[in-house]
């Protein structure tokens, strides 16, 4: 039977395609479309921006410096405008940029420029796409990515996080309304609270799993095994996973059913709590030893601070005097006063912005687990605390870097700097990093500007959860773990080449991208430099455009098919998916 001469052709467009693709990997190729004499300016400008009136910047570089020099590491050159405006704007905003963005920062010639695109990225201009994107970054951090979970609403946690991001609720704050909300989980419900939704679904089992996330977000302590023995590796024992645990007995989750079997709503409130031997003014609670020997716990922090032990909740007796206390609120403020939660914070940042924190992993803080910087760590700890816990500075010192504002590319000086393979980050180069799959939702609508059509409210935010679930996967374990196929796999591969978010956005509908890039009056070379530009944020090679003309010979003079194939191409390419 013969092979169908339209499936020969498809076939003839779709090797060319992937060969665009192979050409399109970063660190292979030179990123096109920078003169030398811009490449010159970049370290410059760089450096301009290292010294914008930033003590705590001058503080970042001298302590990596020191690092190359004690590692007898040569650092990359400097990321050209290109790269380094796509990095910055997928940090920070969770997107790449859209090519009038690109071509302003390019066109600027200021030596500050960097910083002031720092500062407008962090600024009004853009508080909803800042607040959206570390919504995101946050709702995977305290509840995950699965949508399984009835005891989690994350519509209301969602809701919250926009709030506190927009305001730039102060980090402290931030810890202190998580730990210690009242209130029902889901939106427009009476009393509704949505940081309820941190503890909302780690409550049962006497709270094993909010012990467990509360130190390990924001103390960055890994305690979850030692509910059953003391830790094989680091000083936790089994005695202070339950004084810990303790802080969450006063603590319960109500479910509201509305005349359904299903659960509508969770509220969390605080009453008053007994003890296991029935007397709240000692409320104790017991746990076994792995010998079987029972021991009795009262709240005690990790730093072997005390706490009454008292189960009343606050009150006033009739002559005036008070009792009892409220176990989740001194819980926040030693949390807080705690020089563990700035390091936990900035390692989580740092790590957010150059793929590795100081530690690995980057909620394992102690001295099992020296940092790769710790005189840094504790720097930043130091300093976030005197700025107040302003997250945004914290941001603004970490992207103003010189460290951050490195090429990715590897060079002889530095090769041996590579943390994929177990070695510290010395930060010698910019690491090559997968996009979130958030991001590359964000991305691909704005690549192919479906962003300017998109609800930007909860009926969004609830199609892209759609399209996230198909990778995620849960695991039943006491600490609600879960893992992700968003990692190269297949259903991701497939999810690129065939799925309904990539049909959409190859799509060649009348008024689409692709229909108002080929109705343009660009030229041919002028629109395959468009989609090079939207994507990748640079202009094609030369073979890239040799390549293009291939596609459109193939197509036999169908330009719009033509770049249809290119732009899929391009999407698919690892240069499209990796941040760098």
């Amino acid at each position: 039977m013969p092979i169908p001469t339209s499936l020969v052709a498809r076939c003839r467009r779709i090797a060319l395609a992937i060969a665009v693709i192979g050409l399109s990997a970063p660190g292979l190729v030179p990123v096109p479309g920078l003169s030398a004499t811009a490449r010159a300016a970049g370290p410059k400008d760089r450096d301009a921006d290292d010294h914008f009136g930033i003590a705590q910047v001058k503080f970042i570089n001298e302590q990596i410096s020191a690092g190359w020099a004690d590692a007898k590491l040569k650092p990359s050159d400097a990321a050209t405008d290109q790269e380094w405006c796509r990095r910055v704007h997928l940090d920070i905003i969770g997107r790449i940029p859209t090519t009038a963005e690109l071509e302003a920062y390019v066109s600027d010639s200021t030596p500050s420029k960097r910083a002031a695109l720092v500062a407008r990225l962090l600024g009004d201009d853009y508080v909803d796409e800042y607040a959206r994107n570390w919504a995101d970054v946050w709702t995977t951090v305290l509840i995950g990515r699965s949508t399984e979970n009835d005891n989690v609403n994350r519509p209301g946690m969602r809701q919250w996080l926009k709030r506190a991001f927009s305001k730039n609720m102060p980090y402290d704050r931030f810890v202190t309304e998580l730990v210690t909300a009242t209130g029902v989980n889901k939106a427009g419900e009476k009393d509704f609270n949505g940081a309820t939704n941190f503890l909302s679904g780690k409550l049962e089992e006497n709270g094993i799993q909010a012990t467990a996330k509360t130190a390990q977000v924001f103390l960055g302590l890994q305690v979850q095994c030692t509910q059953c023995h003391n830790h094989p590796f680091n000083k936790g024992k089994q005695n202070q996973f339950w004084e810990l645990n303790a802080f969450f007995r006063q603590v319960r989750s109500l479910r509201r059913f509305e005349g359904t079997r299903d659960v509508q709503a969770i509220e969390i409130v605080d009453e008053d709590w007994a003890g296991e031997g029935g007397d709240a003014s000692q409320a104790e609670l017991y746990y076994e030893l792995r010998n079987g020997q029972m021991k009795m716990a009262f709240p005690v922090f990790v730093d072997g601070t005390a706490v009454d032990p008292s189960g009343y909740l606050p009150a006033t007796m009739e002559d005036g005097t008070t009792y009892g206390v409220n176990r989740r609120r001194v819980l926040s403020e030693l949390i807080v006063d705690s020089p563990l939660m700035p390091k936990a914070a900035v390692n989580r940042a740092w790590s957010h912005f150059f793929g590795y924190g100081f530690t690995r992993p980057v909620d394992d803080l102690g001295d099992h687990n020296a940092p790769s910087h710790p005189e840094l760590l504790d720097g930043l700890a130091e300093r976030f605390r005197e700025q107040s816990f302003d997250v945004k500075e914290l941001i603004r010192w970490i992207t103003l870097s010189r460290a951050y504002a490195l090429s990715s590319k590897v060079g002889k000086g530095n090769g041996v700097d590579d943390p994929s393979i177990g070695e510290k980050p010395r930060f010698s180069h910019f690491y090559l990093r997968q996009m979130r799959p958030e991001e590359l939702y964000q991305s691909l609508l704005t690549a192919t500007a479906a962003d300017e059509a998109e609800d930007n409210g909860e009926k969004a935010a609830r199609k892209k959860d759609e399209w996230l679930s198909q990778f995620i996967i849960a695991f039943g374990t006491d600490e609600g773990d879960e893992a992700t196929t968003f990692n190269g796999s297949i259903p991701q591969v497939l999810m690129m080449f065939n799925g309904e978010l990539m049909k959409t956005a190859t799509s060649t509908g009348k008024g689409g991208f692709l229909d108002r890039i080929a109705s343009s009056g660009l030229s041919n070379p002028q629109k395959i430099d468009a989609l090079y530009a939207a994507a990748l944020a640079r202009k094609p090679t030369k073979k890239e455009v040799g390549l293009a003309n291939q596609l459109l010979v193939a197509r036999k003079g169908d330009a719009v098919g033509a770049l249809q194939d290119v732009w899929w191409a391009v999407l698919n390419s690892n240069e499209f998916i990796i941040n760098h």
